[in-house]
C-alpha cells in the first residue's frame, strides 16, 4: 500500500471512537492520557461490574499467572470445574460450557437447542424466534438472531432458522411458531435496544408456549447478568427458570470470558466433540470468574445494585422531573436509561467534556451503567452533571 492511501492508525476502522484515551482505572474512575479524571457510568460496556481493578480479582489472576497459563479442554481443568459448580450452585443450571464472549455464549446456546431437538428430542427442529429490537452478537448466528438491521447490512446471505417478532406482541409471537421451532431466545431487559424491561405477563406467556410446545427457553444475560439488575441474573426477577442462559461482560471483570449454561437434561445433546473452544475456560479466565463470583454472591452486590439502582432512579425522576426532553426513566437495578425526546449523542460527548461517562442505547436512549459498587456520592455527583446538562438545555430553547 502507498503510504497515500495509508491511514494513521493499522487498526479497521471497526469503531467510532471519542477523543478519550483511558490509561488507569480504579474503582469508579478512569484517568486519561492527560491526567483528566472521569466518573465512569460505562463500565466497559456492564463489563467492570466491581469497578476497575478490583484487589481481590487481580490477586486471583496473579497468582495464577505464576502457575499455569493455558492448556487445552483435553485436560481437567480444576479452575474450570470450581468456576461452574459456583455457577451451577447460584442458578437453575445444571451444566456449565466456557467461552470467550457474549456472541460465542449464544452461538452456543443456538448449536445446544438445535442439536437437542435434533439429536436427543428427534424432532428434527432448528429455528430459533427472537424479537425485534435484541442484540444477541456480531457473528454471523447471533446477528442474524439480533432484531436489528442495522447490524446486518452489507453481511447477506445470512443464515436461515432464524423469525423475529415484536416484543410484547402476544399474537404475532403465537403465530410465529411452527413445527420448525426449536427455542425461543430473549433479553429481560432489552438493553442495546433502549433499556426495556419485558413485561413480566409477556415472561409468562413465552414459558407457557414453551412448555405446551416442546420449545427451549434461552434468556441472555450477558448485559444483564452477575448482579447488574438487582438479582444474580434478572430471569429471577420473573420467577422463572430458563433450559438455557448466557453469560460474559460482567462475569470476567475485564478478563474476556463467556459461559452457557443449560439444564442437566440437555447434557446429553453437547456429547464429547460437538462443541468446543481452544480458549474457553483457560485456568487465567477461570480463575478470574471464580473470584468474580465468589466476590459477588459473597458480598450480596446484586442486592446492593438493586439499592442502589433505585437510588439513582429516584434522583434521575426527582432531578429530571417535568423536563420537556425526558419521556421516560426506566431500567431495573443498575441498568438504566433515560428516554429523550432527541437524540442523545450529544449528551455523550458533553459528559465527557464535564469528566462523566455515559452511552446511548439506540439514538434517543441515555444509557447508565455505574459498578455494582458505586457509592450514593458518586450517583449524586454523576446526576448532578446530568441535571445541569438538561438544565442548559431548557434555557437554550
Amino acid at each position: 500500500m502507498s503510504e497515500a492511501t495509508k491511514s494513521e492508525s493499522s487498526l479497521f476502522p471497526t469503531y467510532a471512537r471519542y477523543p478519550f484515551t483511558p490509561v488507569r482505572g480504579q474503582g469508579s474512575w478512569l484517568w486519561d492520557d492527560k491526567g483528566n479524571k472521569y466518573l465512569d457510568f460505562v463500565s466497559g460496556i456492564a463489563v467492570t461490574n466491581l469497578g476497575h481493578a478490583p484487589q481481590r480479582i487481580k490477586e486471583a489472576l496473579v497468582k495464577q499467572l505464576d502457575e499455569l497459563w493455558h492448556v487445552s479442554n483435553l485436560y481437567h481443568i480444576p479452575n474450570q470445574e470450581a468456576a461452574a459448580k459456583l455457577l451451577t450452585d447460584n442458578s437453575c443450571a445444571d451444566a456449565v460450557f466456557f467461552c470467550n464472549s457474549g456472541a460465542e455464549a449464544n452461538e452456543a446456546a443456538i448449536k445446544l437447542a438445535r442439536r437437542y431437538q435434533q439429536k436427543v428430542a428427534g424432532t428434527g427442529r432448528y429455528e430459533v424466534i427472537t424479537f425485534n429490537q435484541s442484540f444477541h452478537g456480531r457473528t454471523l448466528a447471533t446477528l442474524t438472531a439480533t432484531g436489528q438491521d442495522k447490524v446486518k447490512d452489507g453481511f447477506t446471505p445470512l443464515p436461515e432458522g432464524f423469525r423475529h417478532v415484536p416484543l410484547h406482541d402476544v399474537q404475532a409471537l403465537d403465530a410465529a411458531i411452527n413445527d420448525k421451532t426449536a427455542a425461543i431466545m430473549i433479553e429481560m431487559v432489552q438493553a442495546e435496544g433502549g433499556i426495556y424491561p419485558v413485561e413480566p405477563a409477556f415472561v409468562q406467556h413465552i414459558t407457557k408456549l414453551c412448555k405446551d410446545n416442546g420449545i427451549l427457553l434461552i434468556v441472555d444475560e450477558i448485559q444483564t447478568g452477575m448482579g447488574r439488575t438487582g438479582k444474580l441474573f434478572a430471569f429471577e426477577h420473573y420467577g422463572i427458570e430458563p433450559d438455557i442462559f448466557t453469560l460474559a461482560k460482567g462475569i470476567g471483570s475485564g478478563f474476556p470470558v463467556g459461559a452457557m449454561l443449560g439444564k442437566g437434561y440437555l447434557a446429553e445433546a453437547f456429547s464429547a466433540g460437538s462443541h468446543g473452544s481452544t480458549f474457553g475456560g483457560t485456568p487465567i479466565a477461570t480463575a478470574v470468574v471464580k473470584a468474580t463470583i465468589e466476590t459477588i454472591v459473597g458480598d450480596k452486590l446484586a442486592d446492593r445494585a438493586a439499592e442502589m439502582g433505585e437510588y439513582l432512579a429516584e434522583q434521575l425522576r426527582e432531578k429530571l422531573a417535568g423536563h420537556p426532553l425526558v419521556v421516560e426513566i426506566r431500567g431495573k437495578g443498575l441498568i438504566v436509561g433515560i428516554e429523550c425526546t432527541e437524540p442523545v449523542a450529544s449528551f455523550v460527548n458533553e459528559g465527557m467534556q464535564r469528566g462523566l461517562l455515559i452511552l446511548t442505547a439506540g439514538p434517543n436512549v441515555i444509557r447508565l451503567l455505574p459498578s455494582l459498587l458505586v457509592t450514593r456520592e458518586e450517583i449524586d455527583q454523576a446526576v448532578g452533571i446530568l441535571a445541569a446538562m438538561f438544565a442548559e438545555r431548557t434555557a437554550a430553547v
